[in-house]
């Protein structure tokens, strides 16, 4: 389904088509990001790339993959996992680094929460996208700060036509026939001599998904519908381009999403079922009562191309972004009530704004020379509201401000035509200027102490290119994490100490890749990586039932990836990816500490099968071995086992405008969990219809 190591294009489902091809007309070429210096003065990303992934807008609809997290979940050298406890978020692990070492980006620009970060994956919506852009272990330093073990982003699409719109409908149907969730998607665009139009959206609803039937009931958890896993999101993304020339482009870009949830329990850890339950025996907690009532982003950008010559060029960046959260607790699980002492409303109220400048030339022969600087300031606001039924004193707001300014260099000698060398440099800082803390006890508000960090990182690699198909690459990439205000001042409700003197987290990232096209009709590929992980961020107990974030932590991730496709028969073609992930933690306190949310083995075998002209078969298996999770002050691991999940997709197409999807996810409606406590879906059927017009 999905391609890697320098496979930059998907095979559509109808055609045959080759291999290594620039992105599709409708890619927002301004909103990808660099894969490395090799591309030429315009700045684009060659037909190679080093340890990419591409999903595509056709990869996502065929399988109904319409989360972030679920589509990325059959990417070579990707594992999807949930956190479980009272924030029930979804992650992505990309060879073993987290959500806070992977950045997000939305058209190019991070999407950076300044409190902690703690992006729940489950909220981006799919269907909408043009293509999803995953780097592995390599990622240029000329796209900012952060990319310590890779980089994803979320690309959206651009007119094609002088006049274009798409509707989508899809729903999904539980295992007890009744509706599960619901999904639509619509654009319309225009694109004309020096200016294009573009209104995009999507949105999805659920009342809640299906257990499998295989699931035991518990005194938590009676099956059928799960419990409190209803949520609705929604983006919508517009955009004018104005386009002078062949080469330049200046686009104004909006986009918002919003979203709500709730959070389903643990099934085997007791709630409350009223406001003062009876006392449990020692060792036991209730779980808590959270639910999110807005999980809300905005971004307004202004991006640029200008080619100055025909040798050099300089695109920019600038955006103002917001984010809006609540988090609101309860007295019980009947969420009805907040009278409590631990009932709370917790308000995010964020901003940042920034920009990015980089330029390119080819002046000197055989050389690409490229430089970038970045700049963001982060604002983070928050405030509480305790027990919100019987009082009405609601705690002042509080401000956090921290810069973060990067300056990065990258440099491409192209010593032969098959063999490129490329070296980067970058000088990261950040900076906090405000940090307020509301204290209860005294009705006064605090500075905790201030300070910054900063951090050169640098990368090198070599590229061979023997055929038009063949690629050899060798890499090496040390990068740097500065920590989330959460980790150095969060007290986590009362269970954590503060710890403004965290230092960066740094991940020196190695790789050997090889990818070929051999008989004309197999492509194939490979890559060997080992990660060494210094300074890692880790909570640790330091006495009275308290936790604090130091670096004390080092780390091993290492393993392969093998990817392969063949066109067995004009109408038939299969494929598979293997991920071998191995990580080791040292954690000099804690010695059974466990690598939580990746398996040691991860498979995707898949088939295109067309009998006729109109018509698609595409069963799927997607393979997991067991994996560890942990509770909410990491003191305590749980191996959860592995599984095996099939799935059958169809296509048919009606004409070439009109389009039906339609299968079935865990077709053996298989009981499993990613996280000990909070099994997931079970059998569900989908149904989705495209019309082009």
């Amino acid at each position: 389904m999905t391609q890697s190591q320098g496979d930059n294009e998907s095979k559509a489902e109808n055609e045959k088509k080759p291999r290594l091809k620039p992105a599709k007309d409708d890619v927002f070429e301004l909103g990808r990001i660099v894969v490395h210096g090799g591309d030429g003065a315009e700045g684009g990303i060659s037909g190679q790339a080093i340890s990419q992934s591409i999903v595509t807008a056709d990869d996502v609809r065929k399988t109904n993959r319409d989360t972030l997290d679920d589509a990325l979940s059959v990417v070579p050298g990707v594992s999807t996992a949930n956190t479980g406890g009272s924030r029930n978020e979804r992650l992505i692990y990309v060879r073993g680094y987290d959500r806070f070492q992977v950045p997000l980006y939305i058209d190019g620009i991070r999407v950076y929460l300044p409190a902690d970060n703690r992006l729940d994956y489950g909220r981006f919506l799919t269907p909408d996208l043009s293509e999803i852009q995953v780097q592995k272990g390599y990622a240029s330093v000329l796209n900012g700060p952060g990319g310590m073990g890779g980089a994803i982003n979320l690309v959206t699409r651009k007119p094609t036509k002088e006049f274009e719109g798409e509707i989508q409908n899809g729903i999904d149907v539980g295992n007890t026939g009744n509706l599960a969730a619901y999904t639509g998607v619509g654009s319309v665009g225009t694109r004309q001599e020096n200016f294009y139009l573009q209104a995009a959206g999507a949105y999805r609803k659920s009342d809640g998904w299906f257990l499998s039937r295989n699931f035991e009931p518990t005194a938590v958890e009676d099956g059928g519908r799960r419990d409190f896993s209803d949520f609705k999101d929604w983006r919508i993304n517009l955009k004018a381009g104005y386009t002078p020339n062949a080469t330049d482009e200046y686009v104004i870009s909006y986009t918002r999403q919003a979203g709500e949830k709730n959070a389903p329990y643990g099934v085997n850890d007791p709630i409350r079922r009223s406001p003062t339950p009876p006392k449990l025996p020692n060792g036991l907690t209730y779980q808590r009562d959270w639910r999110w009532p807005a999980w809300n982003l905005s971004s307004l950008a202004f991006y640029s191309h200008t080619q100055i010559g025909d040798d050099s060029y300089i695109k920019t960046k600038a955006y103002y972004n917001t984010f809006y959260n609540l988090l609101s607790a309860y007295d019980d699980s009947n969420f009805n009530s907040q009278a409590q002492s631990r009932a709370f409303n917790s308000y995010y109220d964020d901003n940042a704004y920034g920009f990015s400048v980089e330029g390119g030339t080819d002046l000197i022969p055989m050389n690409s020379l490229k430089t970038a600087v970045h700049y963001r300031r982060d604002n983070h606001t928050n405030w509480d509201h305790n027990q919100p039924d019987v009082s009405s004193f609601v705690d002042p707001k509080q401000t956090k401000l921290e810069d973060t300014w990067s300056l990065a260099l990258e440099d491409t000698f192209h010593a032969t035509d098959t063999i490129d060398f490329v070296g980067g440099v970058s000088y990261d800082q950040n900076k906090l200027l405000r940090a307020e803390k509301y204290d209860s006890g005294t009705k006064k508000i605090f500075e905790y102490p201030l300070g910054g960090s900063d951090a050169v990182n640098w990368q090198a690699a070599a590229i061979y290119r023997p055929t038009d198909t063949a690629e050899f690459h060798a890499s090496v990439s040390s990068r740097t994490r500065f920590p989330t205000l959460f980790e150095r001042y969060s007290t986590r409700f009362g269970d954590a100490l503060p710890n403004p003197d965290l230092k960066p987290e740094r991940a020196t990232n190695f790789e050997l890749g090889w990818s070929d096209t051999v008989f004309n009709d197999a492509h194939v590929g490979a890559a060997v990586f080992y990660s060494n992980v210094q300074n890692v961020i880790q909570s640790i107990g330091v006495g009275n039932s308290k936790v604090q974030n130091q670096n004390v932590g080092d780390g091993h991730y290492y393993g392969f990836e093998i990817v392969g496709e063949w066109d067995v028969l004009p109408e038939l073609s299969i494929g598979a990816n293997y991920t071998y992930l191995k990580r080791q933690l040292v954690d000099p306190v804690r010695e059974n500490l466990q690598p939580v949310g990746t398996p040691l083995h991860n498979a995707y075998l898949y088939a295109n099968w067309q009998p006729y002209e109109n018509f698609t078969v595409s069963p799927g298996l997607q393979l997991s071995s067991s994996r560890w999770s942990t509770d909410r002050l990491e003191n305590s691991f749980f191996e959860t086992s592995g599984f095996a999940l099939a799935n059958l997709d169809f296509q048919y197409d009606f004409s070439d405008r009109v389009t039906a999807n339609f299968g079935v996810r865990n077709l053996f409606d298989t009981n499993y969990e990613l996280a000990d406590g909070f099994p997931e879906p079970g059998r569900t059927f989908f149904l989705t219809t495209r019309v082009l017009f």
